[in-house]
């Protein structure tokens, strides 16, 4: 990297991706986009106090945990974002006006205002590229292996959004193909304790995300985004006993999908 472009992670800082399980034998391939709440020592606390640094603003909660847990019981890759997406959502496309976001629910980013061009470029450079480039070569390496990839994108979301309280336990989120989604909700229809968003409490479209657009449905394979509400995850149980359901009702659902093929 030539020594006159800016920088925002010194040498000694943390990697801005980690892959869990890259020999992992299973078919589910799992992303966490938010999964980190880090932000690079460049840009101290971007304006913000040290609540809203851990709130859902900077990243999922609970998102991270639940992810590797899931991973390691199914013996499953997982590939996890360790910056905020305060800093760049990684879920995102660069031209979006949000993908470095001046303002976050009700909370305005002081360290996101006037950015120069060479300043987003590096933290697109040095942390977005490096997530998705690595999720794109461990797919095409698995593809060129022959073996399926089921792509599910780890997320979670806030039990109350401007005031409004969320009922929802789990949201499945899908764009043109719903095959996968659809077929899971019929699954957790056998579950009544479990309140399911069909594509809520988001919709995953071109204009709004990155991940299953880009690595998803340009790719062919099949693929979910799964919404965890954060309230049930925030604890180590919570993740264990999330982790164990979707263990379960995963790949009985690819199950299924297959048999419908």
């Amino acid at each position: 990297m030539s020594d006159d472009l800016p920088r925002i992670l010194a040498p000694d800082e943390p990697p801005p991706v980690i892959v869990h399980r890259p020999e992992g034998s299973s078919d589910f391939f799992f992303t966490c986009d938010h999964a980190g709440d880090l932000i690079p020592r460049s840009l101290g606390t971007m304006g913000l106090g040290p609540h809203d640094l851990v709130r859902h603003i900077a990243w999922d909660i609970g998102a991270s945990g639940l992810s590797r847990r899931l991973a390691k019981r199914l013996d499953a890759c997982l590939v996890t974002q360790t910056y905020s997406r305060l800093v760049i959502d990684c879920n995102r496309a660069l031209t979006r006006a949000d993908s470095i976001a001046t303002r976050s629910e009700n909370t305005e980013v002081p360290g996101n205002a006037n950015l120069t061009p060479a300043d987003a470029e590096a933290r697109a450079r040095e942390i977005f590229w490096p997530y998705q480039n690595t999720i794109e070569k461990l797919l095409d390496e698995r593809k060129a292996a022959g073996r399926p990839s089921v792509l599910i994108a780890m997320h979670s979301f806030t039990p109350v959004y401007d005031g409004v309280s969320r009922p929802w336990h789990i949201g499945l989120l899908y764009n043109r193909d719903a095959r996968l989604a659809h077929v899971l909700k019929d699954l957790l229809a056998d579950e009544p304790e479990i309140c399911v968003g069909d594509n809520e409490p988001y919709h995953v479209h071109d204009e709004s995300d990155y991940g299953i657009p880009v690595h998803g449905e340009q790719r062919g394979i099949p693929h979910l985004e799964i919404e965890i509400r954060h309230d049930l995850i925030e604890t180590v149980a919570g993740q264990e006993e999330w982790a164990e359901k979707l263990a379960d009702w995963l790949p009985r659902c690819l199950t299924l999908l297959n048999e419908g093929c």
